[in-house]
């Protein structure tokens, strides 16, 4: 009986120590290697696919009919704001413009009669007003003479460069006819369209370079960010400014626009370290307390030895070997390397 009893002690014992059915036994800690990474200044940027523009583009037409009268300027030509273009004949204006003025002055005797004798009590008032109204009628006729002699003349309203030849002599041109086309290059326009995403990253005034198709490079200022989204493509137009003073750039040359925009800290990790969960989110596996945890992350930028990388804490230790054979709360055992430097 005794015996029994102490084989029973004994069977009861390794059952009490034995794991209980279905229970998992704790793994040994999987070796990694990992980098204590810390947040840096990173100096980001966003890259626009554009062209140049000219600043100001206009074709200088006529306001009224007549035969040219001046010798054509030839397509390059530089103008200034004022010169003139385009001048026609003036035909019969300048007698229509005198016939005006002396009716006029007649209408300004006949008014100033008109208030001396209703004053005197000789003419009704009703006289004097109609009298009135024959001046300013007659000054109206002066003023439209005055504006047809004006029109004759058609000149570059701003400073800028002839992209056609301006209207060959003897010609005729009807209201509406192209005198000459006029290009505006300085500032010369950097035009990109930016997507949904990316827009409200922009503001005036933020910095850009651009570099064009032909190897040229130019600096400039955002002026203008569009508020309406393109029907077609959903990117919003965006507009940048650069000095051109000797106008080396065309209008129409493709363009990579980088906008400077503000630092924030990120950090930069090997692009090997990446991993994804079973999501299918990307992320890092970091160390903590001895145990593995997924943290999902965001790429910014890109280098040749590496990504800068948005969601991580000031400071992580995150795993660069061996990330993808551990899961969330593994225990690992951790040997930590040297980080390379930021680029």
């Amino acid at each position: 009986m005794r015996k029994f009893f102490a084989l029973s002690s004994v069977a009861l014992a390794a059952l009490l120590a034995a794991p209980a059915a279905g229970a998992e036994v704790e793994r040994a800690p999987a070796r990694v290697v990992a980098v204590e990474s810390r947040a840096a200044p990173f100096e980001d940027r966003l890259v626009l696919r554009g062209r140049t523009e000219a600043d100001r583009r206009v074709e200088v037409r006529a306001q009224i009919a007549g035969l040219v009268v001046s010798e054509p300027l030839r397509a390059g030509a530089m103008v200034r704001a004022g010169d003139p273009l385009c001048a026609l004949d003036p035909g019969e204006r300048p007698a229509a413009l005198a016939e005006a003025e002396a009716t006029l002055r007649q209408a300004e005797l006949d008014f100033e009669a008109a208030v001396r004798l209703s004053e005197r009590g000789f003419a009704a008032e009703t006289e004097a007003l109609t009298r009135e109204a024959r001046r300013e009628a007659a000054r109206a006729q002066v003023n439209r003479a005055e504006i047809d002699m004006a029109r004759l003349t058609m000149t570059a309203p701003f400073d800028g460069v002839l992209e056609t030849d301006t209207a060959e002599l003897g010609a005729l041109l009807q209201p509406g006819a192209v005198c000459a086309e006029l290009v505006a290059l300085d500032p010369i326009a950097l035009v990109g369209f930016a997507s949904e995403r990316a827009v409200d990253r922009l503001a005036p005034g933020q910095p850009v370079t651009a570099r064009l198709s032909s190897g040229a490079t130019v600096k400039g200022a955002i002026r203008f960010v569009a508020r309406v989204a393109d029907a077609e493509t959903r990117t919003f137009r965006v507009e940048a400014a650069a000095p051109n003073p000797d106008l080396a750039v065309r209008d129409g040359v493709t363009a990579e626009i980088v906008v400077s925009l503000p630092p924030r800290d990120a950090h930069f990790l090997p692009q090997s370290a990446l991993t994804l969960d079973r999501d299918g989110r990307l992320g890092l596996r970091l160390a903590e307390d001895g145990r593995a945890r997924f943290q999902p992350v965001a790429i910014i930028s890109d280098a040749r030895d590496g990504v800068w990388l948005d969601g991580l804490p000031e400071v992580a230790t995150v795993i660069v070997v061996g990330q993808e054979f551990v899961d969330d709360g593994r225990a690992v055992t951790v040997e930590l390397i040297e980080q390379a430097p930021p680029p």
